[in-house]
């Protein structure tokens, strides 16, 4: 077996999300609970209340939905490598790539809960009240999708943006940017017969050049951290690959908050290496049917509970 890991991104968040875990698991316990010290620095939050009681609005929020993310990825992750089971290649979609460097043993726990805490205010404040909008769009491929982008940016002088933000699987890729401009992105995919086009609920233009301030700010962060060579391998939203020797992780993250995540072309790096079995990590099991539309003959495990969990424990062994 080859085993990958991968783990979900911001939009996936539901109240009540790793509570059983908690009550379970003294590690995962351990991990929720020094998260909030780990993040409180930088944003005043209880990862545990927030993330078991809610409310969904505030839950929802940039600057909390990516610590309280990472803080339950990071504990699932703690529970999987004390069974002994690793990746041999890890990603993670957008904040979810935080995850996949824990993973790797890349960065350690408190500097990625305190790095993704950074990144969730930063990209909170480049949102600013600006009116921002992303959605998915079904049934369109890449080419279609960055016309319209491009038709749309033109209509408005580029002076409000529209960006191809997520490919996630053939026939879904999400569209970000001024509310205006995916609004007149909108209007020319459906002429193209794009089949649906689904408003999704996030707080700002994630993966567009709206970001960079975000990203300016985030190269700052990364020039005070230790970088370690990493255990697995892991395939970088930005690239939809493993980097190469001259290719250096604090650019690719910066590069990747204001440019689009290629998940697609990661699953399929996954599996073209040979991984024949991928667990996702994370509430929801968004990515395992990416998964199923990208690459055939993957056995996919969704991990949410501690039922999945166990199940998963059960089957792999």
């Amino acid at each position: 077996m080859k085993l990958g890991i991968v783990y979900a991104g911001q939009g996936s968040q539901r109240v009540g999300m790793g509570q059983d875990f908690y009550e379970k698991y003294e590690e995962f316990r351990e991990t929720i609970d020094n998260a909030t010290d780990a993040v409180s620095g930088v944003t005043e939050m209880n990862v545990a209340d927030l993330s078991f009681n809610g409310p969904m609005e505030q839950l929802s929020e940039t600057r909390y939905t990516q610590p309280a993310m990472v803080a339950f990825a990071i504990g699932v992750t703690k529970l999987l490598h004390k069974k002994g089971i690793k990746a041999d290649y890890t990603c993670g979609l957008s904040l979810g790539e935080y995850s996949a460097l824990y993973e790797a043993g890349i960065l350690d726990e408190s500097t990625i809960l305190e790095l993704i805490a950074k990144r969730g205010k930063f990209m909170a404040e480049a949102s600013g009240d600006r009116p921002i909008k992303m959605c998915a769009v079904l049934g369109a491929d890449r080419d279609i999708v960055k016309e319209a982008c491009d038709e749309a940016n033109a209509f408005f002088c580029n002076e409000l943006i529209v960006q191809a933000a997520n490919f996630n699987c053939p026939g879904q890729i999400v569209i970000s940017g001024d509310a205006a401009a995916v609004d007149q992105a909108s209007t020319y995919l459906k002429e193209a017969g794009a089949k649906r086009i689904l408003p999704l609920k996030v707080s700002g233009p994630f993966h567009t050049k709206l970001m960079k301030p975000a990203g300016d700010k985030l190269a700052a962060e990364f020039e005070k951290v230790d970088f370690k060579e990493g255990n697995s391998k892991v395939i970088f939203n930005c690239i939809g690959r493993e980097k190469t020797g001259d290719e250096q992780i604090p650019k690719l993250l910066e590069k990747q908050v204001q440019s689009s995540v290629y998940l697609e072309d990661s699953i399929k790096y996954m599996a073209d290496a040979g991984v024949d079995t991928i667990i996702e990590i994370g509430p929801g099991k968004a990515i395992s049917k990416f998964i199923s539309k990208t690459v055939d003959n993957v056995k996919v495990y969704s991990i949410d509970t501690v039922e999945d969990f166990e199940n998963a424990l059960e089957e792999l062994a």
